[in-house]
């Protein structure tokens, strides 16, 4: 995903949560913040971020043949990126807590920004380990801006829409996700196809990796001037949410929401959603480079990526749509059992046929994370941040699940049977939606 989780928790009898502001409204429609004008600013997040983050896809190809890597170790990619979500999911909370949703979003882009710079040491090293660090560094800026955004999108109007209204950022997320992979594969997958790493040797392999790395560091210096003008855009309007409120907690303190069946299930959920989609994306181009599906060579199989996340979009477009009409937890149920089909079908099929299968489970995927996200929230009212905070740290799914399916991978030489860890998730995650179902104290509280 390109995936996005928001969290807020804090420090020990200091912490704070945004809990209101001088426009915030707490009346019989649930707590909710006055602020429509900041909605469009949210929603370039949700861009930005999940164009950023949907990159991985393409740098793995990439940092594959340059490295000469099996999948499990080039799979260490989204390791590197997920595992900012549980290493800086609490502290990232704490602060947004601690200076606010919009100072905290300014940071955060800033932090981004850091971690597109620090492909510049990396690419002159041609040092796989100081790629996997700076895009650590990257991903601890996307998950503090993820710790503002979906709680801040939920809370920008009626609680009664927030399923509609988090679905239909989800969607702004997406179209980062179609437009950034296609000419990341155009200016980072370009040449893979012109030299192989594995036929070359001593000054050689050394020259061609630095030269080949400096294609990536050219891309992300880009995207560093792209985050410098948003820090500056959001930090100027540092002040549009007045008078914030803060409610004290501990990060020990929101483990009790653990109690709720619901908001339990639904954190595994996200740890397993985001292992499924981050796992399948991350094997397309590799996927469609096998000559029984379409043999196609790195840079045209880079460019199927966007059709994979071009199913999010259209799915969250129409989702925003059809969860205000239909019980989200039942069309959460039926999007993951869609998804196990087309797992099947794709894993026992050929040529256009599996291609097509496997892009199609992004359209599946479209409404999974902002549905289990608001199913998982409901009910949290002024702790929602504190939720948030937790359900962020679930997404290290996306860097525990895609190497143990490389690992599949690698040990029995079949990227289909690789997808049954897939394939798992959204079992569960259906279960997730017949269990959401039902409305009693048993499945809320």
């Amino acid at each position: 995903m390109a995936p996005n989780y928001g969290a807020a928790s804090g420090e020990e009898n200091m912490a704070l949560a945004p809990g209101s502001t001088d426009a915030a409204a707490s009346t019989d429609e649930g707590y909710h913040i006055d602020a429509p004008e900041l909605r469009m600013l949210v929603l370039g997040l949700f861009f930005l971020f999940g164009g950023i983050t949907s990159l991985n896809d393409v740098v793995i190809p990439k940092l594959k043949d340059l490295f000469t890597l099996d999948y499990m170790q080039a799979m260490l990619v989204q390791t590197a990126f997920f595992a900012a979500y549980a290493i800086i999911g609490i502290p990232g909370a704490a602060l947004v807590k601690r200076i606010g949703y919009m100072r905290g979003a300014a940071f955060g882009l800033a932090t981004m920004m850091v971690g597109c710079l620090l492909f510049i040491p990396a690419s002159n090293s041609a040092t796989f380990g100081l790629f996997l660090f700076a895009l650590f560094v990257l991903a601890s800026g996307v998950t503090i801006v993820q710790v503002v955004t979906n709680p801040l999108i939920s809370l920008l109007g009626s609680p009664h829409t927030a399923h509609s209204r988090l679905t239909f950022a989800q969607a702004f997320n997406s179209a980062g996700t179609v437009i950034f992979p296609y000419f990341g594969s155009v200016l980072i997958l370009g040449s893979l196809a012109k030299k192989n790493a594995g036929s070359l040797t001593g000054a050689a392999l050394d020259a061609y990796r630095v030269a080949e790395t400096q294609v990536v560091e050219h891309a992300y210096l880009g995207l560093a001037l792209v985050l410098a003008l948003a820090a500056g855009i959001v930090f100027a309007n540092r002040n549009r949410l007045r008078g914030e409120h803060h409610s004290g907690g501990s990060i020990l303190g929101s483990l009790d929401l653990f109690a709720r069946p619901r908001f339990a299930f639904g954190v595994a959920c996200i740890f397993l959603y985001v292992g499924a989609e981050v796992s399948i994306g991350s094997l397309i181009v590799n996927y469609m480079k096998q000559a029984h599906v379409l043999g196609l060579d790195e840079q045209s199989a880079g460019k199927m990526i966007p059709f994979y996340w071009g199913g999010l979009l259209v799915g969250r477009f129409a989702g925003s749509a059809i969860l205000r009409m239909i019980d989200p937890a039942r069309v959460l149920a039926f999007n993951a059992v869609g998804a196990i089909v087309l797992i099947l079908v794709t894993a026992n099929t050929t040529g256009e046929l599996a291609a097509v299968t496997l892009l199609a489970i992004g359209l599946m995927n479209s409404i999974m994370f902002p549905t289990i996200f608001s199913l998982a929230s409901e009910g949290l009212d002024e702790r929602a941040a504190d939720g948030s905070g937790i359900l962020c740290v679930a997404i290290v799914g996306g860097a525990v699940l895609p190497p143990l399916t490389g690992r599949l991978a690698d040990t029995t030489g079949s990227l289909q049977f690789a997808l049954i860890i897939p394939a798992l998730c959204y079992v569960v995650i259906g279960a997730f939606g017949l269990f959401s179902r039902h409305k009693g104290k048993w499945a809320q509280e």
